[in-house]
């Protein structure tokens, strides 16, 4: 096991460009990130990485051996696969991530859960709005909302999440109800944009009586924190486009009020990427089967 986890170690340096990146990342020290590729690179006789004092890169023999490393962790994935397919007892790590919203209010409460449920495998949840590369960083699974751009992708739909325009009564108070969506293009109202980098244009489907129209909106506040941008809409700075499901709480409460009813936007589709194997591994099946049960009880209705 130890020849495979320098190899496993290998996998993620390189993936990651960072000794200590992959160290964090699959949670042991940096010293022994270091010491598993020195190991591998004493078998193979070769030197697989450059090292600078900032720089990591591989050299031609470590792009090399990188290719059938990945070939030799998939092997193995998809034989310990078939054991726990055939023993039913599936057991291992599971890398899922998840937006911030989504996965604070939907994922997160029902992984201990699923832990009793399959008390072998362990979930490495990880949370951000930003954008995730699935092989890259190593993940099993990544839930997302939206319309996925990678289609070497298996994609699994769970629902069509309905949306909502709305600010603080503050807002309106201060700036009034906004007669039409081109008002949001304007500076009469200040929209609150979710944003990171390598993001596209920023646009807002709407409904309306000639059909779903794409509105740019701008405003003074971006981030690429989804919360964020919740906080500065309680606090009367302007308005925001959410999934009902992430602002409930605010909308019962009356802290956030809808605006535009007359142009509701469309929903978003909510769905569970996965890279495509061979043999499917059965506690990302698992996983997957459990939370699309979970969060389509817990979605609030239109």
């Amino acid at each position: 096991m130890a020849y495979l986890d320098n190899i496993r170690t290998f996998v993620r340096v390189y993936e990651l460009g960072n000794m200590s990146a992959a160290a964090r990342d699959m949670r042991i020290s940096a010293a022994v990130a270091s010491s598993r590729i020195s190991q591998l690179e004493e078998h193979l006789n070769v030197r697989l990485f450059q090292r600078t004092t900032r720089l990591l890169n591989p050299t031609e023999q470590g792009n090399l051996f990188y290719r059938g490393a990945v070939k030799i962790l998939e092997a193995v994935d998809e034989a310990e696969a078939d054991i726990s397919s055939v023993t039913q007892t599936p057991r291992g790590t599971l890398y899922v991530a998840a937006p911030l919203g989504l996965g604070q209010r939907l994922i997160a409460p029902a992984v201990p859960k699923f832990k009793e449920a399959y008390p072998l495998i362990s979930i490495r949840l990880r949370l951000s709005d930003r954008k995730l590369d699935l092989a890259a960083e190593g993940l099993d699974a990544a839930f997302f909302l939206g319309v996925p751009e990678d289609s070497n992708l298996r994609i699994r739909k769970i629902a069509d999440c309905p949306r909502v325009l709305c600010a603080a009564p503050e807002y309106i108070k201060q700036r009034g109800q906004p007669k039409n969506s081109e008002e949001l293009k304007t500076d009469a109202h200040d929209c609150l944009n979710l944003r990171y980098p390598g993001a596209p244009e920023f646009q807002w489907p709407l409904r309306s009586r000639d059909g779903v129209k794409r509105v740019t909106v701008t405003g003074p506040f971006e981030s690429d924190h989804g919360d964020v941008l919740t906080s500065w809409a309680l606090d009367g700075h302007g308005i925001i486009l959410k999934p009902v499901f992430e602002i409930s709480e605010h909308l019962a409460s009356g802290r956030l009020v809808p605006v535009l009813a007359e142009e509701p936007p469309i929903p978003i589709q909510m769905a569970c990427l996965y890279v495509h194997r061979r043999h499917q591994d059965p506690k990302v099946r698992l996983f997957m089967d459990f939370m699309v049960d979970h969060i389509q009880a817990s979605l609030p209705q239109e």
